[in-house]
């Protein structure tokens, strides 16, 4: 999905790529170079290792141009012991490989990390895998800045120009490599990667986006899983717009859940019941849209669109919510909206300087190539008009942000459809119940479509459930990662 509030989802694609299953731990035709290449590992700070790996841009021309994957690791601390390695992805589509392993790769469980190589990638258009990049610090900020949840036709016409420069800009600096971003290449990719480690099948823990990653990759080399852990996943048989409306409900459920706590703790800025919260919230956001929130870091106004993004932000941590009462204390009483956009900057990876990763490019690179999406500004509005009668503070905001989309360069046809990697070894799927993000019954309907899948529930809060420090999660999962012995069907943890 392309918004600016979310780990974003994606799903099938056949642009730019071949679709068939491809099922065999050898090279396939012609594809024998890349498969049997060596990496040459370097030290890159600290434990760590990197390496390059080359893919084909077109996998249906192979001898053509190619692209530089970029991988790190951390190696196994028990060598004699050493299964192989353990691929991971931590979603967007954008989001870098390489940056959360070398964030997150310790907090991996003790037997992980003994056992396995941890390694990450910055997949095809992102980081440092020849990136996508459209759009600059000031036109990015232009973009995020303008009003994403239009009330009338001038509003509808400003966001509509704001994300059709968004497109032109991806066609003018990015056209040659945006047919080849989607989905089906960057799965296709990870079993090259397998291939040089010395693995003959895959063991990978992907987030989010990195769920329908996995699941693909299943689908297309289900003889070549070993054990996949799917975290926060991401439901493939959704429509482009399905899974914004979803996801905008997501956030809701997430709210309400911080508020019901927020009114419990004294100085809650939200009042002291959960319904005068909400009332309150809404009223925030209609009084910020008439009238931005000052910003002491910088320049920029924090305008509705910002104030969202940053509260949405902190619903992906539990641990953010007294940050998010902060900062709500702050805007509601202050007007100070320093706090929420240093939260929405977070989200969009916005440094300091005004710069950007290429992660919002990527993202709507990935998105508006992998499914279907909409033709017109007024049928994003038909599905924003849905998408607010069940999520009434994020619906709007959530389901216009995939809106460059509509003026993609490069489209595809293809419709989604289940995955069920039939043949495929046992595969875990995580949904925790009240994640804001990828809600809980996109892991129920992933978990139902694989023919091998088993779901594992994380009766809580925030978004995926891997590395939040649950020992019930982290040892369910640890062992099936070792052992490929998946938890029993229905396994609940709190």
């Amino acid at each position: 999905m392309a918004t600016a509030l979310a780990v974003a989802a994606t799903g099938c694609n056949a642009v730019g790529g071949q679709n068939e299953a491809v099922s065999s731990t050898s090279a396939p035709a012609g594809l024998d170079t890349f498969y049997n290449q060596q990496l040459s590992w370097k030290g890159c700070g600290g434990s760590f290792q990197c390496a390059t790996a080359q893919v084909p841009l077109d996998y249906a021309k192979p001898s053509g141009e190619k692209l530089d994957i970029a991988l790190i690791r951390l190696p196994a601390r028990d060598k004699s012991n050493r299964i192989g390695s353990l691929f991971t992805n931590p979603g967007g589509p954008g989001g870098s490989g390489v940056d959360f392993i070398r964030q997150a790769a310790e907090g991996f469980g003790a037997d992980l990390r003994k056992r396995f190589d941890i390694v990450g990638f910055d997949p095809r258009g992102v980081g440092k895998s020849g990136p996508v990049r459209c759009n600059t610090g000031p036109q990015l900020d232009q973009f995020f800045s303008t009003d994403s949840s239009p009330d009338d036709q001038k509003e509808t016409d400003a966001f509509a120009a704001a994300s059709k420069n968004f497109a032109q800009n991806c066609r003018a600096k990015a056209a040659a490599e945006l047919p080849y971003v989607g989905t089906t290449n960057a799965a296709r990719d990870i079993d090259v990667l397998r291939a040089t480690v010395g693995d003959k099948k895959l063991t990978y823990y992907g987030a989010s986006y990195g769920t329908y990653l996995g699941a693909f990759y299943a689908e297309q080399f289900p003889s070549n899983v070993r054990a996949l852990v799917l975290d926060g996943a991401v439901d493939p048989k959704a429509s482009s717009t399905g899974l914004l409306i979803e996801q905008a409900k997501g956030f809701e459920t997430a709210f309400r859940a911080f508020a019901e706590d927020c009114v419990k703790k004294p100085n809650c800025p939200l009042g002291t019941s959960t319904d005068a919260a909400l009332a309150k919230i809404t009223a925030f956001m209609a009084e910020t849209d008439k009238k931005p929130l000052a910003n002491t870091r910088d320049t920029r106004k924090v305008t509705e669109s910002l104030a969202v993004m940053g509260i949405a932000t902190a619903l992906y941590l539990k641990e953010y919510w007294p940050i998010l009462r902060q900062a709500l204390t702050q805007a509601m009483q202050k007007s100070d909206g320093t706090l929420l956009v240093t939260l929405a900057d977070q989200m969009v990876e916005r440094k300091a300087d005004g710069s950007y990763s290429n992660q919002t490019d990527a993202n709507m690179a990935v998105n508006c190539v992998d499914k279907p999406n909409p033709s017109s500004a007024k049928e994003y509005g038909k599905a924003a008009d849905e998408a607010q009668k069940v999520a009434p503070r994020f619906g709007p905001f959530v389901v216009w942000g995939g809106l460059p989309c509509v003026y993609w360069p490069v489209q595809t046809k293809k419709q989604p459809g289940p995955i069920t990697a039939k043949g495929a070894a046992p595969i875990v799927v995580i949904g925790t119940l009240r994640d804001p993000a990828t809600p809980y019954k996109w892991a129920q309907s992933l978990a139902s479509q694989l023919s091998s899948g088993v779901l594992l529930t994380l009766d809580g809060d925030g978004h995926t459930a891997y590395l939040q420090g649950n020992p019930c999660i982290t040892q369910a999962t640890d062992r099936y990662l070792v052992t490929t012995e998946p938890p029993k069907p229905g396994t609940v943890c709190r």
